[in-house]
């Protein structure tokens, strides 16, 4: 594993294209090589990516790059930023540049990710169940009972065919040439599709000589499948007494919500209604959403609102998001949620670093994808680690999100470490720390031409009666800023395509 150590980083990431190999340059007169110039050698998966930015001039990548911005705005894909002082909604950057993984790569990422997801199955079926993982010591018990998002109404509970979570995204970084890792695991309500989508609309409009010579050299797998495959899961997980055609809806907290758009998207794309809280009822323990014609009722709700505010009568009694009497329609089997009650919990970044144990208790089989290495500062000899080390690892809270609650320790200065520190010496059980990894790098056009930046990966697992599917490729999350490695879009990130593109294994 490549990682990053100290205050002066030397060691050199990872990059996608050319592997540990010197960085091309250009000077921004011409393509990426000069005119027509030698750059280092390149992985074959990117050889397409590669000659194509040999042959573009930066005046027509910067062309390029305004008109993905001119669409974004038109279409208005935006999302907010919470306590921004300017309360404005953003464009997310778009980078013109793809992401290419390779057809032989992402088979074995899509293997590693069904058996991922498939234990998040059976860890949440297990801990509102049995709680075998518990008895055998595999998760502390009072790390899952106490912990904020354990769903206690939920407990003795089984969803529809057994599926907890329909739909999971999963955050994977890569350090090397066959090193991938999972950063966290995003089980409640993981967003980001709507941007996977876009953005390949957007590059099969803007760059169609570069997709027609991938398409010649072995072929981009389309990602254009994912709402029939969503629609698919979701309907196969309807409860057994519905009708022989299910009716769903989406569930979303309203127009101020920072995912807005990516709900309204969705439901269109599926076909289905965009509601709110208000837009629905209860009717002897069946949820129904009042219409034009009349009540209609609901079999499943895709829902991206939590736990906490989706049924006033059993959470939060002060919200207006959710549906009164909406958890007692789930338990009474007239109503399938996605994702199912309490699947939050296995977001917990705690919880995360159990899952190689989780794996192999419940598959009975070693990860296939490895987690990163883990400190949990609730246990005495890790905090003192981390405390001593702080200035060399990423340091974060167990329950946060969208690089809020994080300290990236070489980036840091000095006071922001010691005041760091000491809010995790004061509430030692809601940190961990990870060291800080050399993510991969992918070419990705700056105001001062292509250069490496650092990226991630959330690929979208379905799962449904009849098992996982994954639609080849992934949101990909880029860290915009020279040198930074929080890709998150609160915190400055963009996004690029994803291509899988298919080329012989040895190539790969």
């Amino acid at each position: 594993m490549c990682v990053l150590q100290g205050d002066h980083v030397t060691l050199r990431a990872f990059d996608e294209t050319y592997g540990f190999g010197p960085y091309p340059s250009g000077d921004g007169a011409g393509p990426l090589f000069g005119d027509g110039g030698h750059g280092p050698e390149v992985r074959a998966a990117y050889a397409d990516v590669d000659r194509w930015l040999r042959a573009s001039p930066p005046e027509l990548l910067e062309t390029r790059r305004r008109q993905a911005e001119l669409f974004f705005r038109r279409i208005g894909i935006t999302f907010a930023v919470y306590g921004d002082p300017d309360a404005s909604e953003r464009l997310i950057p778009f980078d013109i540049v793809p992401r290419v993984i390779s057809g032989g790569e992402w088979g074995r990422l899509e293997e590693g990710l069904k058996q991922r997801v498939q234990a998040l199955n059976m860890f949440l079926a297990d801990v509102y169940g049995p709680r075998e993982c518990l008895k055998a010591g595999i998760v502390p018990e009072e790390l899952v009972l106490l912990n904020p998002q354990y769903c206690l109404p939920q407990v003795g509970r089984r969803p529809a065919k057994d599926v907890w979570v329909q739909i999971a995204g999963i955050d994977l970084v890569r350090t090397g040439p066959d090193e991938f890792f999972v950063l966290e695991d995003n089980a409640r309500t993981p967003s980001g599709v709507s941007y996977m989508l876009e953005n390949r609309e957007v590059m099969l409009r803007l760059v169609p000589e570069l997709i027609h010579s991938v398409s010649m050299s072995g072929g981009l797998r389309p990602v254009e499948t994912y709402p029939e495959t969503l629609l698919e899961t979701l309907t196969s997980v309807a409860p057994n007494n519905c009708s022989s055609e299910p009716c769903l809806a989406l569930l979303t907290p309203g127009i101020h919500n920072s995912a807005y758009y990516e709900h309204s998207f969705l439901a269109d794309k599926l076909g289905v209604e965009l509601v709110e809280g208000s837009d629905l009822f209860v009717h002897s323990d069946v949820l129904y959403m009042r219409t034009t014609e009349g009540p209609k009722r609901v079999d499943v709700l895709y829902r991206r609102v939590d736990d906490d505010y989706i049924d006033p009568l059993q959470f939060r009694p002060d919200s207006v998001l959710g549906v009164p009497g909406l958890v007692k329609a789930v338990h009474a089997g007239n109503l399938t949620l996605a994702n199912a009650l309490g699947t939050g919990i296995s977001d917990d970044k705690a919880i995360y670093s159990y899952m190689p144990d989780i794996v192999r208790f419940f598959t009975g089989r070693d990860p296939i994808l490895h987690n990163v290495p883990t400190w949990r500062c609730r246990e005495p000899d890790a905090l003192s680690y981390v405390l001593d080390n702080i200035a060399e690892l990423v340091v974060k809270e167990t329950d946060g999100s969208g690089g809020y609650g994080m300290l990236v320790g070489p980036h840091a200065t000095a006071a922001q470490r010691e005041a760091f520190a000491a809010k995790v010496k004061a509430n030692p059980q809601h940190y961990i720390a990870q060291p800080t990894l050399a993510l991969s790098t992918c070419p990705t056009l700056t105001a001062s031409g292509v250069a490496p930046r650092h990226v991630d990966l959330r690929p979208f697992v379905l799962t449904g009666a009849n098992g996982s599917q994954i639609v080849p490729g992934g949101l990909t999350r880029v860290a915009l800023k020279e040198g930074s490695l929080v890709v998150n879009s609160s915190q400055g990130g963009g996004t690029k395509d994803t291509w899988v593109v298919d080329i012989p294994e040895g190539d790969a």
